[in-house]
């Protein structure tokens, strides 16, 4: 009997309901594609993982914080049953069944009546593979096929115009930029795509997480401000132990590892446990956000300088390290991570060290992403304009006049 065959087909699921049940790892690899397609997504599980949370804190998805019951698939076109409760899984699927919706069901995909396809993205080409309900031929399929089109291997006519590099042991220290999934290097890509377990910041590139294979293990080591976060080392060991027991490791971290990442305490612990460890730099928040807000963080004629500095920590603060009225002399630029919560604070110290009340002031969140707010005031009026906007973190700050190049007749 030949084996049984799916339809490939595409779901325009912007504006629809898609039920989600369960809240692990599967969800995170799943929501984030689901979010990037428009699909309005309830989310119902007792407990998530701390990226998940973020998603629904931030509005990006509908949490119900309990388990799943009949008449939750009211009203969905789509369903993902990704509980870690086989039972609940099948309940899921039987309702599905029952009301004429497609659903996949997680732990055993042929018992779903719609299969997840391995799916990757190059270009704003959209590759999905599917053999036969067997994810890891699937996901190898389609790894091969992105890896050929990103090294020209296979000529994309709809794209501007090599083998694989051997698997590296140990852990490889990826930097993934600043949100942006196209932002991650090609390296950083491949090396991802080769890893067996992916231990993940909450700022790292999310959709990435979709194209792994279900074989690779996913950590959830998400440090949200002022919120739940894995301690630096609990990850430490996290990245010893699976590579010492014979796994290659992927560190993947939002932005830079090395620009206020925590990288080199990692690499540290790693030489410190005789594990070999790859650095993969990436595209730092610092720079790129502003960029594609439109502010250089440099132009000739405005400002030769520019400092980067951490907002962990506030002025006047014993564990400061910043020399604020250093800072408040400069007349270049000063980029501000991790200040939100604490803009007022910073802004005034800098008024206070002399530079001027009127310096334009630009706030961005969620740079490089769909999502990106900008607001521009002045550093006295900047924390009161971030708060009547609702700026939250992740958010960088720009300080200097480069600020108002594009504003500029």
């Amino acid at each position: 009997m030949a084996e049984e065959q799916h339809y490939l087909v595409g779901l325009d699921l912007a504006g629809r309901k898609v039920v989600v049940a369960g809240g692990g790892t599967v969800a995170q690899r799943r929501l984030p594609r689901l979010v990037a397609a428009g699909a309005v997504v309830e989310l119902i599980s007792p407990e998530t993982t701390p990226s998940v949370s973020a998603m629904a804190d931030a509005g990006e998805i509908t949490w119900h914080r309990r388990r799943y019951a009949a008449g939750d698939l009211t009203g969905a076109w789509y369903v993902l049953a990704c509980t870690d409760d086989p039972e609940v899984n099948a309940a899921i699927c039987a309702d599905a069944e029952r009301a004429h919706l497609f659903c996949v069901r997680a732990d055993a995909g042929q018992e779903g009546s719609a299969v997840t396809p391995a799916a990757g993205e190059h270009d704003g080409l959209l590759v999905g593979v599917l053999a036969g309900g067997t994810h890891r031929r699937s996901a190898t399929v389609r790894d091969n096929v992105l890896d050929a089109l990103r090294t020209g291997v296979v000529a994309d006519p709809g794209a501007g115009g090599g083998e694989g590099e051997p698997l590296l042991p140990g852990v490889a220290l990826v930097g993934g930029g600043p949100g942006d999934p196209e932002l991650i290097t090609v390296r950083g890509r491949r090396l991802l795509g080769r890893a067996d377990v992916v231990v993940t910041d909450r700022l790292a590139p999310r959709e990435l997480l979709d194209e792994l294979p279900p074989h690779v293990e996913v950590v959830d080591a998400a440090k949200i401000p002022y919120g739940r976060a894995a301690s630096q080392d609990v990850i430490n060991s996290t990245l010893v132990d699976n590579a010492k027991a014979g796994k290659f490791v992927v560190r993947l971290k939002g932005g830079d590892p090395y620009v206020f990442g925590r990288g080199f305490e990692e690499v540290l612990a790693c030489a410190e446990a005789g594990v070999p460890v790859t650095i993969v730099p990436g595209i730092t928040s610092a720079f790129a956000v502003p960029a594609v807000a439109d502010i250089p963080v440099t132009h000739r004629g405005v400002t030769h300088e520019v400092v980067v500095v951490s907002g962990h920590v506030p002025p006047g603060h014993p564990q400061s390290l910043t020399d604020w009225d250093a800072l408040g002399r400069l007349r270049g630029t000063i980029v501000l991570m991790m200040g939100v919560e604490r803009i007022e604070q910073f802004a005034d110290a800098l008024v206070a060290a002399g530079r001027p009340g009127d310096t334009p002031v630009a706030m961005i969140q969620e740079g490089t992403l769909r999502t990106q707010r900008v607001v521009r005031s002045t550093l006295k009026g900047i924390a009161a304009d971030a708060a009547e906007a609702g700026i939250k973190p992740p958010a960088v700050t720009v300080i200097g006049p480069v600020v108002d190049l594009a504003q500029r007749p």
